[in-house]
Parts: structure tokens; C-alpha cells; sequence
């Protein structure tokens, strides 16, 4: 369990007394009347699936019942934010990418995740990958 800062009551209070509603800051179209069915249905029904920096609406259901959004990690689930509606997000993808060059932390464009890693893990991934893709090559 972990516990979540509802910016409107400034507590924290349990995960059970929240619930997620989905991805945060959707632009609606501005002609709603005259806009085509697929640009209806994509607004009504697609949502980003991103791996890491996701900003998401939850509303506090048990307590003060209002809207606000938490800017969450989804491969850690670690909550970095949470802030009122209208508000705009202080931590965003590319504000963490920044701050991770400035700090000198790189990361992995593809393929294995090494960052961190010790070497001898990082040359074993390695060479397992380049067996893989020999015996691929020699299946063909």
C-alpha cells in the first residue's frame, strides 16, 4: 500500500481512498458538432500507453471528492506529483531527461538496459544477444 497527497485536502491518505480515471490533460475538440466520427472516437476511446513519465486524473472518492492529477512513473510506480486541475505539471518527461543529463545518468536508446549494470552483466546480455543472433542467421 502506499499513500497518495490529495493537494485539495493536503494530506496524505491511503491508495483505497482514491480511484485513477484515467490519462490527464486530454484536449476535447473544439468543434465537437462538425468534427469527423474518427476524431470523435480517437478522443472518446485512445489513450497514450507510455512506459514511464504518465500524468494521469484520480479523484479523492472517500474524502474531499474533487478531480486532480498525479504525474506517476508507470515502471516504478513511483508518484512524483500531484497537483489541483488547471494546474500545469512541474515534472514532465523532459524535465527528468535535463535533470538526468545534468546529473550525468544515461540512458539506453535500445536493446538491453545497462545503465548501472555491472560490467560483467553488460558483456554477458551482450554476447547472449550477438549468440541469438547467429543462431537466427544459421536457422535461415
Amino acid at each position: 500500500m502506499f499513500y497518495i497527497h490529495c493537494p485539495y485536502c493536503d494530506e496524505h491518505r491511503e491508495e483505497e481512498e482514491f480511484h485513477p480515471r484515467g490519462q490527464a490533460h486530454l484536449a476535447r475538440p473544439a468543434d465537437p458538432e462538425n468534427c469527423s466520427d474518427e476524431e470523435w472516437g480517437d478522443y472518446l476511446f485512445f489513450r497514450d500507453n507510455a512506459r514511464g513519465i504518465y500524468h494521469e486524473l484520480w479523484v479523492h472518492s472517500i474524502g474531499c471528492r474533487k478531480f486532480f492529477n498525479i504525474t506517476r512513473n508507470t515502471a516504478s510506480y513511483e508518484i512524483l506529483e500531484t497537483y489541483r486541475m488547471g494546474e500545469r505539471p512541474a515534472v514532465t518527461a523532459e524535465s527528468l531527461a535535463d535533470k538526468q543529463k545534468q546529473s550525468g545518468v544515461q540512458a539506453a536508446d535500445a536493446g538491453w538496459q545497462t545503465v548501472g549494470a555491472r560490467p560483467e552483466t553488460v558483456a554477458l546480455n551482450e554476447s547472449s544477444e550477438s549468440r541469438s543472433r547467429v543462431n537466427k542467421e544459421e536457422s535461415v
